[in-house]
């Protein structure tokens, strides 16, 4: 017993310095990119740890996700640019130097109304399982998209197509994250670029978000979640209020997404309708299943793999166009190649990448 808490430990204390460690080395190559490939998928972890509250614990497939995430990148874009004050007269009066929200006022507001949001998406599908609530749930995404697409007349809500850019970065401890940090300790001097600085930022909220999964995954509601999941006439008939369960999840999960597009939107210093199109739902579906259904570390692992996979398979593509003269072109292949590779993940590990242990059955006969 001693062992394995040992044992544990060293694991958690390895996994917590290579994730320090691991921007600066990337840094250190010269190029900024891999760090900001590592800040995507960061958000997606978060994005997929959200979603598998829904169908991962409580067995509900929801195909609008996305729409979640828009409503905080939305906020976001809205409270912390100039948008607002050039297009609203009124504002402007209000805020002559500007609508420049504090990051972590609207971080808790965008907690908030997407939970709200998600509360109101979860009412008129409480009575809905399977295709259907997949059907439903993938039109209000579609839903909100279209709105965030064509809210720029007759009153410029959103700036339509255009989105909204000129978003504050994030001020942590009176510095500005879209400027690099230069730290000094004796002879030794680090500066940290700006992905790096949001690399900790998200991991910071991916880290809690983790605590929260597991500490939801031991509760007695996530135990509630988790027989609604199995059999929802048997959770019934033991006397759980399914409805309110149900509603809690679809909440708690829009937190999750609404959190999400916050950091997105101020990582990207904009917001614009074709980053919340269907196939990023459909995508973070993929992680969850791909992963392991309710399975946390799973999860974690199906994010990392579904959104680094096509920065790595961007490498593979070009040498195949080229061996097929141009006929076929890279981005193609590069879908293609992702393709094929879910589809050999799913036949080779049908209950994903890293299942949940199996439970109520007996080791020994």
């Amino acid at each position: 017993m001693l062992n394995t808490q040992a044992s544990k430990l060293v694991t958690f204390f390895a996994v917590a310095a290579a994730l320090l460690v691991l921007p600066l080395i990337l840094q250190a190559t010269g190029s900024n990119s891999w760090v900001r490939i590592v800040d995507i998928a960061l958000l997606y972890v978060l994005l997929a740890l959200g979603l598998n509250i829904v169908v991962g614990f409580a067995g509900l497939l929801d195909l609008g996700f996305i729409a979640f995430f828009a409503v905080g990148a939305y906020l976001y874009g809205l409270l912390a640019s100039p948008h607002l004050t050039q297009n609203f007269p009124a504002i402007a009066a209000m805020f002559p130097d500007g609508l420049h929200m504090s990051f972590w006022f609207v971080m808790i507001l965008a907690g908030v109304l997407a939970g709200i949001v998600g509360l109101i998406l979860g009412f008129p599908v409480l009575k809905l399982r399977g295709d259907y609530l997949a059907i439903v749930t993938l039109g209000f995404g579609e839903i909100v998209r279209i709105f965030m697409l064509n809210l720029d007349r007759p009153i410029n809500i959103t700036n339509g197509p255009k989105g909204i850019s000129g978003i504050d970065p994030v001020t942590v401890f009176g510095h500005n994250m879209g400027q690099r940090l230069t730290v000094s300790l004796g002879d030794w001097t680090f500066t940290f670029q700006s992905v790096t600085l949001y690399y900790y930022l998200i991991l910071f909220f991916v880290v809690i978000a983790i605590v929260i999964a597991y500490r939801l995954q031991d509760s007695r509601i996530g135990r509630a979640w988790m027989a609604i999941r199995e059999d929802e006439i048997a959770a019934k008939a033991m006397g759980l209020n399914t409805r309110n369960l149900k509603l809690a999840a679809f909440g708690m999960s829009a937190t999750f997404g609404g959190v999400s597009g916050v950091l997105f939107a101020s990582l990207m210093r904009g917001v614009y309708p074709e980053s919340f199109i269907l196939m990023e739902s459909v995508m973070v579906v993929a992680m969850v299943v791909l992963g392991g259904l309710g399975h946390v570390p799973g999860v974690i692992l199906g994010a990392l793999v579904l959104a680094g996979l096509p920065e790595l398979l961007r490498h593979v593509a070009h040498p195949l166009t080229a061996m097929t003269d141009g006929r076929l072109g890279p981005e193609i292949l590069r879908q293609l190649l992702i393709a094929l590779a879910m589809i050999i993940i799913m036949l080779l590990r049908p209950k994903g990448l890293w299942p949940a242990p199996e439970h109520g059955k007996s080791l020994s006969k």
